[in-house]
């Protein structure tokens, strides 16, 4: 599902002009954005969490030239799927 389905179904779903939809998605996932950035895990209760996860140095061979790199330590965002969002999932 692309951002512009989203903003179609809760339209359609709420009764609201899409331009108004769009704008309050778009503000939604810019805050969530500027939030990880800035450090702060979001906890969506009954969605899920999006958090901040650190990735360790390692080790990486590149097997074309034989030759060992090292991969310096860094954080990733990871989303964290909640306990009832897994188990709707999955019972579908």
């Amino acid at each position: 599902m692309t951002k512009a389905e989203i903003v179609n179904e809760v339209a359609k779903a709420t009764g609201l002009e899409k331009v108004a939809v769009q704008s309050v998605v778009e503000a939604s996932m810019e805050c969530i954005k500027n939030s990880i950035i800035a450090g702060e895990p979001v906890y969506l209760r009954g969605f899920g969490s999006f958090i901040i996860k650190h990735r360790a140095q390692k080790a990486a061979r590149n097997i074309t030239k034989k030759t060992t790199m090292t991969i310096p330590a860094h954080d990733i965002p990871a989303f964290k799927p909640a306990k009832t969002f897994v188990a709707s999932v999955k019972t579908k």
